[in-house]
């Protein structure tokens, strides 16, 4: 499917990055509300590969330990490897074949990519981490024709101890969200974030989940960017209330253990499975830092653990092992 073109409009990645800009600016004014400390910018550019992006960073604040909100605004080429590791996930990503030789073109396909990406891990065990991530593909021929495009993204919740009213407003507020727009969306897209946010080698998922999607060319795409903009206007409701909430409840330091064991799952996972995370490996010029900021200060590994029978450990456990349906 060619990319998209709208002589009324400007073109939609244009329109992307100005709303992952304008909201980064929203998002990181709304974390900072609730704690002692700010973001500080990184600008990064990729060099000779094209393109850059813009790091909001957080560390060892009063409620957020570490976090990051970064934008990136990238292009170039996709090598042919790049475009077979992708392959499975965006049926209509191409690789050219160079009618000469019958082989595939050396040169791979031309790519632009834009998205806004964060992860949060507050300090206190009992408020969760969270992660956002909203994005858009297009790629073009080596000859400049337009081949594909699409939207990706979603939001979701990691407590290390559940909170069934917390999970029952972050889900609602991102149903709401969709059901503006299509009430089929929020059922599909929950299903889909309980599937890819499984740890397989562990069975079971990462947190409570949210929404998850990829490969998203099925309306109209300005469309699809009012979803994905009510989408970004969904996040802070569901996040800060509980955040407020839950940073200076009292915790044990056993409670501060279990947080450490649970930060282990988000690692295990964000670089085994997290297709974010390898397609920004496998990019030329791309920015490791930024990349790999999903990542907690600190997580542990305790051979063998398991815990208490009945125990409120064990409940997340349950929850993360049989996924349920939270929204309202």
């Amino acid at each position: 499917m060619p990319a998209p073109t709208d002589a009324t409009h400007l073109p939609i990645r244009e329109q992307m990055e100005a709303l992952i800009r304008r909201k980064q600016k929203e998002i990181t004014e709304g974390l900072e509300s609730v704690d002692t400390v700010k973001f500080h910018p990184d600008e990064w550019e990729r060099g000779n590969d094209g393109g850059g992006g813009r790091s909001m960073v957080i560390s060892n604040g009063s409620t957020f330990e570490k976090g990051g909100v970064n934008i990136s605004v990238v292009y170039g080429n996709l090598t042919p490897g790049g475009v077979v590791a992708m392959k499975n996930d965006h049926a209509d990503l191409e690789l050219p074949i160079d009618p000469a030789t019958g082989l595939p073109v050396a040169e791979g396909v031309k790519f632009f990519a834009c998205g806004l990406s964060m992860v949060i891990h507050p300090f206190n065990p009992h408020c969760p981490t969270t992660h956002l991530n909203y994005r858009y593909f297009e790629t073009w021929n080596p000859d400049g024709t337009p081949q594909t495009w699409w939207f990706g993204g979603g939001a979701d919740l990691t407590p290390s101890y559940l909170y069934e009213e917390d999970a029952e407003h972050f889900h609602t507020l991102h149903k709401k969200a969709l059901d503006k727009h299509d009430t089929s969306l929020y059922p599909k897209w929950k299903k889909w974030a309980d599937e890819y946010y499984l740890i397989k080698h562990r069975n079971e998922t990462r947190g409570i989940g949210g929404t998850f999607f990829d490969d998203y060319n099925e309306k109209d795409p300005q469309e699809i960017l009012k979803i994905v903009e009510d989408s970004f206007d969904a996040f802070l409701p569901s996040y800060l209330p509980i955040i407020k909430k839950r940073k200076d409840m009292p915790y044990t330091e056993e409670e501060k253990k279990w947080q450490l064991i649970r930060r282990g799952r988000y690692v295990e996972y964000n670089l085994i499975y997290d297709r974010g995370t390898q397609f920004g490996l496998r990019t030329p010029g791309s920015r490791v830092e930024s990349i790999l900021m999903s990542l907690p200060e600190h997580a542990s590994w305790v051979y063998n653990h398991h815990p208490a029978p009945g125990s409120r450990e064990a409940k997340l456990l349950e929850a993360t092992s049989n996924p349920r349906e939270w929204a309202k």
